[in-house]
């Protein structure tokens, strides 16, 4: 088969729309979640907001049964993203080969430790961009997402029937 003829898709239908009160779920828990991230970040005079928290909050409040949703793959995916791009960074120095070794390696561990969240993958990019320190790990990566998941863990079990972590 040729290129062009993977390019035309396999022709399966568009996922169905989630029901609008699951989409009223999912504004209002990333509505509280990144509000809360901001809250912290402006009352303690820290940088606690990542933009791949947005893309976390798309998972874990619009999917939160998925795989990618489950806290300790937005905890430990965010945490080794974040690291592995520093550590690429501190060792290799800013260079665009640097951060696709960084962002590839980051893939990698994150499938290696069952910790896969697609959004932590934008970490060591953001990493390269910034140039932070390795407080950065800390603030605000591990911070916000603590933060994020409480939001989560509350928000989600107390709007749902069914429970918020499949597993941890």
């Amino acid at each position: 088969m040729s290129l062009i003829a993977k390019l035309s898709g396999d022709g399966a239908a568009i996922p169905p729309r989630p029901d609008s009160v699951s989409i009223v779920k999912a504004w209002v828990g990333s509505l509280l979640a990144i509000g809360a991230v901001g809250l912290a970040a402006s009352s303690m005079q820290l940088a606690l907001v990542l933009g791949s928290f947005g893309a976390s909050c798309v998972l874990v409040f619009g999917y939160p049964d998925l795989p990618f949703s489950q806290p300790r793959n937005v905890f430990f995916g965010h945490i080794l993203s974040s690291a592995t791009g520093l550590l690429f960074l501190t060792v290799f120095g800013p260079h665009w080969w640097a951060m696709a070794l960084a962002t590839a390696t980051a893939v990698a561990l994150m499938m290696a430790t069952r910790t896969t969240h697609p959004p932590a993958g934008s970490n060591p990019v953001i990493v390269f961009l910034t140039q932070p320190g390795w407080n950065f790990v800390l603030f605000p990566t591990a911070l916000g997402v603590v933060i994020l998941l409480l939001a989560a863990l509350v928000y989600n079990n107390v709007s749902r029937k069914s429970r918020y972590p499949k597993y941890w």
